[in-house]
């Protein structure tokens, strides 16, 4: 406070981040990463191992638990989930509403928000006296419910009737028997389990971040997962997935990969897909990824766009690799998804599917010992500014 005007100075704020880069705001025991090794854990857990040995459902405990599931605790939430996968009919209509060309990410926003006036939370969510059994059922429904809500607006924006979930499949192989009426086999069906694993979660990102601020307003949960939808949805977010096929695209052969690299080079101009604020070695789900496409590739043959994307990664390594710049977990996602049969635009909304066990556990967490966000700007305005008369203005 300055003592001859009595206002705030900038010199009371201790420091300045653009984009709280870098400045912790929460303690959380869910997630870690070490950006230097490209090290990723879930409660500890490497992804690598949780990719190899678990499954989405376990991994969803784990999550929101702390800890991973007992057989019976497993069998009991999967029967949740699959019970708890269907929308009310008057959810789908609203769904046949939307336009046709509206993005699947929009609607999906739209939808959830929705969830909350067809499951009200009827009581205040009091942060010492939270009800175990509301966040409990709010997470259930939302997890499953999710790919339900994907699945339908893909088909019905193509003039297709929904499919019902089957309570028989697992929560990938029902998403890709939603989407496409048929069931998948165990490689396709284990190649998105693992995908929706290497998605659940990453510490504080931005749609993390926005369901915390959301939140901590107490907010009902299906308010706090539509923050993070939308959120989710901007192209330096989730959507960066659908900018790396597209660049990908166009560059359009290996041969024109090294010229279209050291133009972005010389340039300065961003290349989708590299680079992460926090990894400055190459991003293990990344890696993971790949190799999935490579299962993938043995059965069914490469995709062109692979060894384009190959391609750039090799070459980029002198250049942005020494310099920390890597491929991040969108550089080979939506590869895969692409050699599933998925469109393009259902990228981020896949990653929402898997995204929202993560949304969810910070969201359990924070509850604990909640505080409103409420954090400060540094004025650069003026003062003592005084009011023109309209006549008077120049």
């Amino acid at each position: 406070m300055s003592e001859k005007t009595g206002k705030t100075t900038n010199s009371n704020i201790a420091c300045y981040a653009p984009g709280l880069d870098g400045i912790p705001v929460a303690e959380s025991s869910i997630s870690f990463v070490d950006g230097k090794h490209g090290r990723l854990e879930y409660r500890g857990i490497d992804i690598e191992e949780l990719a190899e040995r678990s499954s989405f459902e376990e991994t969803c405990f784990l999550l929101l638990y702390g800890h991973l599931p007992k057989a019976d605790e497993l069998e009991s939430l999967v029967a949740e989930f699959r019970r708890h996968r269907r929308i009310k009919y008057s959810i789908r209509d609203m769904i046949k509403c939307f336009p046709e060309s509206a993005h699947p990410m929009d609607a999906l926003q739209s939808s959830v928000a929705a969830l909350g006036m067809f499951y009200p939370v009827e009581q205040d969510i009091d942060t010492k006296q939270a009800d175990e059994d509301m966040i409990h059922l709010s997470s259930i429904r939302l997890i499953a419910k999710m790919p339900t809500l994907v699945a339908a607006h893909a088909r019905m924006r193509r003039g297709d009737d929904p499919i019902s979930p089957r309570d028989d499949l697992s929560h990938a192989a029902n998403f890709l028997y939603m989407l496409t009426g048929e069931e998948p086999e165990p490689l396709l069906e284990r190649i998105m389990d693992v995908a929706l694993i290497v998605h659940a979660e990453h510490t504080l990102n931005a749609s993390t971040f926005s369901a915390m601020v959301t939140g901590s307003t107490l907010a009902d949960p299906y308010t706090v997962i539509s923050a993070a939808v939308g959120t989710l949805s901007g192209p330096l977010h989730g959507g960066a997935n659908e900018e790396v096929l597209e660049m990908l695209d166009d560059i359009g052969s290996v041969e024109n990969a090294e010229g279209y690299l050291n133009r972005k080079l010389k340039n300065r101009e961003k290349i989708s897909g590299l680079g992460h604020r926090v990894y400055k070695a190459k991003d293990p789900r990344a890696t993971l990824l790949q190799e999935l496409y490579g299962d993938l590739t043995r059965k069914y043959g490469e995709d062109p766009t692979y060894a384009i994307a190959r391609r750039i990664e090799e070459l980029s390594k002198s250049t942005l690799g020494a310099k920390g710049v890597c491929p991040n977990v969108d550089f080979y996602s939506g590869i895969v998804y692409r050699k599933l049969g998925i469109e393009t635009d259902l990228f981020t909304p896949i990653f929402a599917i898997a995204r929202v066990s993560g949304w969810l556990a910070h969201w359990r967490e924070m509850l604990a010992n909640n505080r409103i966000y409420r954090p400060v700007q540094i004025y650069i305005g003026e003062h003592d500014v005084h009011y023109v008369p309209i006549e008077e203005r120049d």
